[in-house]
């Protein structure tokens, strides 16, 4: 026994541990300086959130070294009792759990929150380490890509429904890992051009958005085909009908409007479209028909999801984003006084405790999602490059790492620890130069708070000690 544990200390990856204990340690005393009035003697005092994140950096230190014991193959044969069990608290805190900042995502007991989101991207980058490992899959099968899909989706659901729309987001990182393990790049474009479509549908009127898509739709059938003839006859008959439907509206005062007329249009001249298609035999046109009508309803739906998914705050943070509104002294306010922290820390910052932003607290949550303002004003440009410099090398050791495992299973979780990472770490940075939408995730391991910090310690040194068996195959 005590043989297999000098291997665990003589195996592990002390360079990553070491990026671990410095982010924390710079994490801890960035929340000190965002709490800090002045009037603080101890830095124990327990009252404080910086001496409550003491205890969240001691009980770590317990839950990396759980992680550590317990045998490697625990994690793979497991994985989906794991996955299950957080399953369960998604749904039980649904039931029994606290309502904070508007989001019922709260097991509170006593002085003790926890908040199951945070435990779940671990659970489910093993769930899906496990299938993914599976022997014989093919990852290019439809049926591969829908298994998946329910296995990471069901619990953005079920944190959708906790109404956490920024943790929820976190989970569609995993599809980067399914495209680097196999994954047909068109999945990958389609969720490109889905996000695309999204913004798109915010900024401009959908009837502009069809004629896009219809003139789309149109070029792809050329270059499929190479019948010019045919793509401008079907253009043109497209055209008449949308106008005669569009001046029969306006001559006959009926209530059609813009979006309507050309759908109309686009429903009728289908019907001739498909009998040309049906005579010439050509298959590729039904795809595209699909993918035309898909993209449609897709546009339709955006409207319906974005009010019902996202909060009013949300959505009105996202509009100022993408300039919709313009709101400076409330859904931009923080972004705006985050960004003047940020700039007025200049090359070499303030000094440590010196930040006046901070001290006066002009920015809402300095100490959770708004921690990088911190950096930015007392350490200024210098100091944010050193922080994202580690999280950068934190990130390529991860990717160094995962390539390593001769095991599968310990890749895919690998490449899952560090999608994770990286998401947070470029939103939650996004966030406070406005480059992203204020959604709400902590900055890895600098952010306050007990469930985040104890969720990324489980999922990082769950991989480290799989590194440790790298040489095993474990599936």
């Amino acid at each position: 026994m005590q043989d297999r544990k000098a291997n665990i200390w003589q195996s592990i990856d002390w360079v990553t541990i070491g990026l671990y204990f410095l982010l924390v340690s710079l994490g801890w005393f960035n929340i000190y300086s965002a709490v800090y009035t002045g009037e603080q003697s101890e830095a124990f005092d327990f009252t404080a959130r910086y001496g409550r994140q003491l205890i969240w950096i001691f009980a770590s230190i317990i839950i990396m070294l759980i992680a550590l014991v317990i045998d490697s193959k625990f994690y793979s044969s497991f994985s989906f009792v794991i996955y299950g069990v957080v399953i369960f608290l998604l749904i039980a805190v649904l039931i029994f759990g606290k309502t904070i900042n508007g989001a019922t995502s709260w097991f509170v007991i006593g002085p003790v929150r926890l908040q199951p989101s945070e435990f779940a991207k671990f659970a489910t980058a093993l769930a899906l380490a496990k299938y993914l490992s599976a022997y014989n899959l093919k990852p290019e099968k439809i049926k591969t890509f829908i298994a998946f899909s329910a296995i990471a989706f069901l619990p953005l659901v079920l944190i959708l429904l906790q109404k956490d729309a920024g943790s929820a987001l976190v989970f569609f990182i995993f599809f980067l890992v399914y495209f680097r393990e196999g994954m047909p790049s068109a999945y990958l474009l389609i969720g490109f051009l889905s996000i695309t479509l999204f913004i798109l549908s915010l900024i401009i009127d959908n009837y502009v958005i069809f004629l896009i898509l219809e003139a789309l739709a149109f070029i792809a059938f050329y270059l499929q085909v190479k019948n010019i003839k045919m793509t401008l006859y079907g253009a043109l008959f497209l055209a008449i009908v949308t106008v005669v439907i569009w001046g029969a509206s306006k001559l006959f005062d009926l209530p059609i409007s813009k979006s309507n007329a050309i759908l109309i249009g686009l429903a009728g001249s289908t019907v001739w479209y498909i009998g040309r298609l049906y005579k010439h035999k050509i298959r590729e046109g039904y795809f595209i028909l699909i993918v035309l009508f898909a993209s449609v309803a897709f546009t339709f739906a955006v409207d319906s999801a974005f009010h019902k998914v996202f909060d009013d705050y949300q959505q009105q943070r996202i509009k100022v984003l993408l300039g919709i509104e313009s709101d400076p002294y409330g859904a931009g306010y923080n972004v705006n006084q985050s960004m003047i922290a940020i700039g007025s820390g200049g090359a070499a910052g303030k000094g440590y405790l010196q930040g006046t932003q901070t001290k006066f607290k002009f920015v809402p949550e300095q100490s959770t999602d708004f921690i990088f303002c911190t950096v930015g004003e007392e350490w200024g440009f210098l100091g944010t490059s050193v922080i994202l410099s580690l999280f950068l090398f934190l990130l390529l050791r991860l990717i160094y790492l995962a390539e390593r495992q001769k095991s599968r299973f310990s890749r895919v979780f690998g490449y899952c620890v560090a999608s994770i990472i990286f998401f947070h770490v470029a939103i939650n940075v996004g966030m406070t130069i406005g480059l992203a939408p204020v959604i709400g995730i902590p900055l890895p391991f600098f952010s306050y708070g007990g469930s985040s910090l104890w969720g990324f310690t489980f999922l990082l040194f769950i991989f480290l000690k799989l590194d440790v068996n790298r040489t095993q195959l474990i599936n």
